[in-house]
């Protein structure tokens, strides 16, 4: 479908106006308290056969902001943005972040602009109250050389710029390849931070994927203080037959793994910029996915969170 520039501004500015009490709702929250909520790929399953009741049943559990991970033709679990602010204002829910990917399909080179389709992404994430859009992902095209990786790096401060007109800001959330692959000798992830504007583009640090790579998330947020306004929260263990992202391996419920969560999430809180919290848990044991999201709400707010 073909939008021009001018009916997107228009329908852009339209959206804006009718989430700024809801934005400055979310920006009051993080400065009075952290935000804690679900990555809803945690229970992907029971999102995808029931999606409301899945929502009424967090909102049952004490969940206040949840992060989606299914973005479609302009829907959200089936729904488009308008209808799901909706279903989510219905059970006191609020979504302040929501995962796409920004893929090599959204920047025309050639113009120098975003696609229509990344375009919507932006104006339909605005609609639907989010104040970050979160690209969990870096197409593996555009990590082979330096000068490619660096020039979309350059696209990711764009997309903040078009964030920005909407009152939101662009992320990025990472997986273990930022950590374990290198160009010109430095990892993807130092190359990252240090070509991207903290005021355009926020970080999104997952705590439990770097593992899988040797990373280390105290060392990590020790070393760039400031720069991850958001944390995916997962611990992990060892896997019995084969782990997450063909690693040794897999999530589990919090305080039950390896990682010192507390530890990371309290220096996040304190020094690492970290105001929004999101558990995420991809593999249950002997547990439902939505056990496990109970139990990892429980032990977030045992940890004063």
């Amino acid at each position: 479908m073909h939008i021009s520039r001018r009916n997107f501004l228009r329908t852009g500015a339209l959206a804006v106006a009718g989430t700024t009490l809801l934005r400055n709702e979310l920006f009051a929250a993080a400065r009075a308290k952290e935000i804690l909520g679900i990555q809803l790929y945690s229970i992907r399953d029971d999102m995808k056969k029931d999606p409301s009741g899945t929502l009424k049943q967090l909102a049952s559990m004490g969940y206040k902001y949840v992060e989606h991970a299914n973005y479609i033709d302009r829907k959200f679990y089936g729904y488009s943005a308008a209808e799901f602010k909706k279903l989510l204002d219905g059970l006191g829910l609020l979504m302040p972040s929501g995962h796409t990917v920004m893929g090599k399909q959204h920047w025309d080179a050639a113009k120098k602009d975003f696609t229509d389709a990344w375009k919507y992404t932006v104006e339909d994430a605005a609609t639907v109250g989010q104040r970050y859009v979160i690209s969990p992902w870096l197409d593996e095209g555009l990590r082979k050389t330096y000068d490619d990786f660096k020039a979309y790096m350059d696209v990711f401060n764009k997309s903040g710029e078009l964030c920005k007109k909407s009152g939101m800001k662009f992320g990025y959330h990472n997986h273990d390849f930022e950590f374990s692959t290198k160009l010109n000798g430095q990892k993807l992830f130092d190359l990252i931070l240090q070509n991207t504007d903290p005021s355009l583009v926020a970080q999104q640090l997952d705590i439990g994927n770097m593992y899988h790579a040797g990373g280390i998330a105290l060392d990590i947020v020790k070393q760039y203080p400031g720069r991850f306004e958001l944390m995916h929260v997962k611990d992990e263990i060892k896997s019995a037959k084969g782990g997450e992202m063909g690693g040794a391996y897999e999530s589990t419920v919090l305080g039950k793994g390896i990682i010192p969560v507390k530890q990371v999430i309290d220096l996040g809180k304190q020094s690492g910029g970290t105001k929004y919290f999101i558990i995420e848990q991809e593999s249950y044991q002997d547990k439902t996915p939505l056990e496990s999201a109970k139990l990892d709400l429980v032990q977030m707010k045992k940890w004063g969170y």
